[in-house]
C-alpha cells in the first residue's frame, strides 16, 4: 500500500464523508440488493450510525497503515463481523462499491494510480477481515450465543435487569460487555456490560436502560418478556480488575454503570480482597443517579457492603427537587473530601460525559493518570451529525465513534 496517495485522496474524501457514505449504500443496494437485508433500513437513525462508524473504521485505518497493530486490528474486525453475518461473497461487493463512492468524490483527482493504492489496500484489508473470520470459525467461536431470557425485573419504566442463560458456555470476564441483538430488530446491536461475574448456572445479567431515541433499549425494556431469545457478540472490553494486590480501589459507578461494577465488586468478593488484608486502606465504592428512584439495586450494594466489611459505600443524588446534574457536582465535592488516592486504583463506569469529566478532575486528586480505568463503550444515544461542508469540518474535523472488537484483547 502506498500511504501518502492514501492519506492524500482520503483528506478530500472526509470533507464530503457524508456523501461518500450515502453514495457508497446506495451504489451497493443497487447492484446487491439482497444485502440490505444485512441493515436496518426500516430504521433510519441505525442507518445514520453505521454509516458513522464505516467511514470511522476507515479513518483508523488509514490513520494507522504503518501501524504493526493494524493487522490485529483488522482481524479482531473479521471476526466481530460474522455476528451480522457477512459471508467472504459481501467484501467484493462491499470493496466494488467503496471505490466507486471514491470515485466521484474525488472526481478529476481519481487517478490511475489513485484506484491502484486503494483497489491494493482494500484487499489488503479484506485479506486480514477474511483470515480473522477463519481463525474464529477454525477456533470453534460461534459468530453468536443465543440466549434465553429467564427472568425479567423491572427497575421503573426506563430500566430493566434481564437474566439471560446462553445456550452454550460464554466464557467471560467481570467487568466485560457484549453485543447484544434481538429478532425483533434484526441488525441492530449494542454493548452492554455483563451484571455479574460468571455464575455455575451461566446466566448472565444486563441492565438496560432506556435511551432517548433509542431503538433497541427501548425494546429491551419495555416488550422484551421472559422466554424470548436474545443474541450475544463475544465478550470484549478492559474494564477488568489488574490491580495489584497491595493496592485499594474506588469503584465510581453512574446509572447502569453499576453493571460491571457489580461484576468488579462480586469477584473481588470470591478471589481478591482477602489478597489485601494487610492494607491499611479500605475500598470505595460511590453509587451515582439522576434522583432517589433511581438507585435500583441498593439491596445488592448492601448484600456486597455485609460481604466486603473494607468496603466504604457513598450514595451520591441531586438535592430533592435539583436538576440531575447536581449529581455530579456532588460526586466531585465527595471525591474531593477523600484522601489518598495516590494510593488507589479507580474504575469508572457510567455515561461517557460523566467518566471523562471525572477522569479530567482525578488527577488533581492525587490519582495516577495510568491507574484509573474505564471502558471504551461508544455513547448510546443519539448520532452525532457530521459538519455539513468543508468550512465547517476545518472548524471540527468531527471524531465519530465506533465498536473496537481489538478491545476484546483481556479475553484472548
Amino acid at each position: 500500500m502506498d500511504p501518502e496517495i492514501l492519506r492524500t485522496s482520503f483528506a478530500v474524501v472526509e470533507r464530503r464523508a457524508e456523501f461518500a457514505v450515502k453514495y457508497f449504500y446506495a451504489h451497493l443496494f443497487r447492484h446487491h440488493p439482497d444485502l440490505r437485508r444485512l441493515f436496518p433500513v426500516d430504521f433510519p437513525e441505525e442507518t445514520r450510525r453505521q454509516r458513522d462508524r464505516l467511514f470511522a473504521a476507515l479513518t483508523h485505518v488509514v490513520e494507522r497503515l504503518e501501524d504493526p497493530t493494524l493487522t490485529a486490528y483488522l482481524w479482531a474486525l473479521g471476526r466481530d463481523h460474522r455476528k451480522y453475518p457477512v459471508q467472504p461473497e459481501h467484501y467484493a461487493a462491499v470493496g466494488t462499491s467503496l471505490l466507486a463512492a471514491f470515485a466521484v468524490v474525488l472526481g478529476p483527482a481519481w487517478q490511475p494510480e489513485v484506484e491502484k493504492a486503494w483497489s491494493e489496500a482494500y484487499a489488503t484489508i479484506a485479506d486480514a477481515m477474511l483470515q480473522g473470520a477463519r481463525e474464529a470459525a477454525a477456533e470453534g467461536e460461534p459468530p453468536w450465543w443465543d440466549a434465553q431470557v429467564v427472568a425479567r425485573r423491572g427497575c421503573g419504566s426506563d430500566l430493566a435487569v434481564l437474566t439471560l442463560r446462553p445456550a452454550r458456555p460464554l466464557i467471560y470476564l467481570p467487568g466485560q460487555y457484549v453485543s447484544v441483538s434481538t429478532p425483533r430488530l434484526p441488525g441492530i446491536w449494542r454493548p452492554y456490560s455483563l451484571g455479574n461475574a460468571p455464575r455455575a448456572d451461566r446466566t448472565v445479567d444486563l441492565h438496560v436502560s432506556r435511551v432517548e431515541r433509542g431503538v433497541l433499549s427501548s425494546t429491551l425494556v419495555g416488550r422484551v418478556r421472559e422466554g424470548e431469545r436474545l443474541r450475544l457478540g463475544a465478550p470484549g472490553g478492559r474494564f477488568t480488575l489488574r490491580t495489584p494486590a497491595e493496592r485499594p480501589v474506588t469503584f465510581i459507578a453512574a446509572g447502569s454503570g453499576w453493571a460491571p461494577v457489580k461484576a468488579l465488586l462480586e469477584q473481588l468478593v470470591r478471589t481478591g480482597d482477602a489478597s489485601r488484608a494487610e492494607s491499611p486502606y479500605g475500598h470505595r465504592l460511590f453509587v451515582v443517579a439522576r434522583d432517589l428512584a433511581h438507585l435500583y439495586d441498593r439491596a445488592a450494594v448492601e448484600d456486597l457492603r455485609t460481604r466486603l466489611p473494607r468496603l466504604a459505600v457513598t450514595f451520591i443524588t441531586p438535592a430533592p427537587g435539583r436538576p440531575r446534574e447536581q449529581a455530579t457536582d456532588r460526586l466531585l465535592t465527595a471525591l474531593g473530601n477523600r484522601a489518598h488516592w495516590d494510593r488507589h486504583d479507580v474504575y469508572l463506569a457510567g455515561p461517557p460525559p460523566l467518566v471523562e469529566e471525572i477522569k479530567a478532575a482525578l488527577p488533581a486528586l492525587g490519582a495516577s493518570a495510568d491507574r484509573i480505568f474505564h471502558d471504551l463503550l461508544p455513547p448510546a444515544g443519539p448520532v452525532r451529525a457530521r459538519p455539513s461542508d468543508p468550512a465547517e469540518w476545518l472548524l471540527g474535523r468531527p471524531r465519530p465513534t465506533w465498536h473496537n472488537p481489538a478491545s476484546r484483547e483481556p479475553y484472548a
